[in-house]
Order: C-alpha cells, then sequence, then structure tokens
C-alpha cells in the first residue's frame, strides 16, 4: 500500500473514532434528559417533567390515549381520578442521527402508586427525541401496556 492509501486509511479511522465519540456524547445527554424527567415524575412535578418535551409532543398512553401538546398533556393528568402515580422510564437502546437531529430510545416503563416502591403497571416503551433547538427534547413518546399487578391485599 502506498503512502496515500494508509493516509487515507488512517483518515477513515479518526473519522470512525470521532464519530462514535460524538455519537457517545449525544446518547449521554439523552439519557441524562431521561433521568431528570423520572425524577421529576416522581416528584410529581409536572411543570418540570414538561421543559423535556417539545411544545407540540405526542404521547400515546399504555391505554392508548393519543395526547397532543404539553397543554393536553397536563390537562390529562389533572384530569385523573385515584391515588397519585408517577412513571419511570428505563432506556434499553438510544440511537442518534447526527445529520438529522433525532434520536430513537426503547425500553422498558413501570408505573408505582405514591409512596410506593413496587411496580403496579409497566410495559413498553419508545421515544423520538429531537436536538432542533440545541437541546435534546422529546418530540414523541408510545407507552404499551403489557403487564398490571394485582392489588395487593
Amino acid at each position: 500500500m502506498n503512502g496515500i492509501g494508509k493516509a487515507l486509511l488512517t483518515l477513515i479511522g479518526i473519522l470512525i473514532v470521532t464519530y462514535s465519540e460524538a455519537q457517545e456524547a449525544e446518547i449521554a445527554q439523552i439519557l441524562a434528559q431521561r433521568q431528570a424527567s423520572n425524577q421529576a415524575l416522581r416528584a410529581y412535578d409536572d411543570e418540570l417533567n414538561a421543559s423535556f418535551s417539545t411544545e407540540d409532543a405526542f404521547i400515546t398512553t399504555g391505554a392508548g390515549t393519543l395526547i397532543a401538546g404539553k397543554e393536553a398533556l397536563s390537562a390529562y393528568l389533572k384530569s385523573q381520578k385515584g391515588p397519585r402515580m408517577y412513571w419511570i422510564r428505563t432506556p434499553d437502546e438510544v440511537i442518534v442521527n447526527p445529520e438529522n437531529k433525532l434520536a430513537w430510545e426503547t425500553g422498558t416503563w413501570k408505573g408505582y402508586m405514591d409512596h410506593s416502591d413496587e411496580p403496579v403497571v409497566g410495559g413498553k416503551y419508545s421515544a423520538q427525541w429531537t436536538k432542533s433547538s440545541g437541546t435534546w427534547l422529546i418530540q414523541s413518546q408510545l407507552f404499551v401496556t403489557l403487564h398490571i399487578s394485582p392489588p395487593h391485599e
């Protein structure tokens, strides 16, 4: 292999490593946003939790209700009857497309009754993130309920 070929291979190797490091940094930012969102949900801080979503975010609840936008989400949460609940999302995978500033997150979610560490409901979720504003925000989330625990007596 001549000097130009070796230089090209070296350059390609450097670009791959740089791209991989950039991906990891973006993924770390999304995971930090998700952790902060989970903490806001556990603290029942709906306003803080909403700050992690775009104004026009779509959410499909575990029961299949489609919610469009932060205001509709706030109204939906306020309309819920019964004991308060919080939800924790645990990411299994995050993939980032740096060209269009979109990311895919998928994982499991669990719902807990107020003052409990025992989940009563859960399932799988996926989220689309966007960085069009310069900060990773949730643009869309889909939750599917796959298991419900019987009430403890």
